[in-house]
């Protein structure tokens, strides 16, 4: 079995990262303008303001812990392994709660909080302290030229070729925590249904794309994830 698991800010919310957008109107771009925070065009604009929004993101991400949803799928990861079988781990989280839960084959599609990347000479570092205008890159040294190792609007996704990948060899498709909104990765369970693959959304609330789902799971994601992991691996 191959399984292909799509996660958003909604497995992070738990642990005390907002989500970006949700139904209430409460999520992160609810109260800040993204095209004045996360566009090449903001950044080139307005550096400090951009490095001030995201370095107080990095404060918040470093004192984070992994939540059970994260744990459950690390677990499913080493279960499915043990079995001979793959999984995939997808995430739009710009967080490594993940990576800290234990989980290993992990894409993040729209870069690293904990990571800062060089515009001049195109160096990626991992950096946990705050950025600023006047940081020097420590490959080529150049000042100005330092950014979040994140994917802005208008930027291309990473990794999408081994998305595609992994999403035509998939026997089982995943979305958990995710708002259905964003492109191109709202646009993954129509790809796996023309594949004919099996298709799950676990949501705290139906996704803008949740009909699309062959089977729908609602609740908090510390709840919901960990009982799918126990009862996949149990007929597994």
């Amino acid at each position: 079995m191959r399984i292909i698991v799509l996660t958003g800010a909604g497995v992070s919310a738990e642990s005390g990262l907002g989500t970006f957008r949700d139904k209430a109107g409460t999520g992160i771009w609810a109260k800040f303008d993204p095209m004045k925070l996360a566009t090449p065009e903001a950044f080139a604009a307005d550096p400090a303001y951009v490095h001030a929004f995201y370095n107080a993101r990095r404060r918040n991400l470093i004192e984070a812990t992994p939540n059970a949803a994260h744990l459950a799928l690390a677990r499913l990861e080493e279960g499915l392994s043990a079995r001979g079988a793959e999984l995939l781990l997808v995430t739009q989280n710009i967080d490594d709660l993940h990576e800290r839960a234990g989980s290993k084959r992990v894409l993040h599609m729209h870069g690293e909080l904990l990571k800062a990347r060089c515009a001049r000479c195109g160096a990626v570092a991992d950096w946990c302290a705050d950025l600023g205008v006047e940081t020097p890159c420590p490959a080529c040294a150049s000042e100005g030229e330092m950014r979040p190792h994140v994917v802005w609007f208008g930027e291309m996704p990473l990794g999408m070729d081994r998305i595609e990948a992994g999403l035509m060899s998939a026997d089982l498709f995943v979305a958990i925590g995710t708002s259905g909104s964003v492109y191109p990765a709202a646009g993954f369970v129509f790809e796996a249904r023309a594949a004919g693959i099996r298709t799950c959304e676990i949501n705290l609330e139906p996704s803008d794309n949740a009909h699309l789902f062959d089977e729908r799971r609602y609740g908090p994601a510390s709840e919901a994830v960990p009982a799918w992991v126990a009862q996949l691996l149990a007929g597994a």
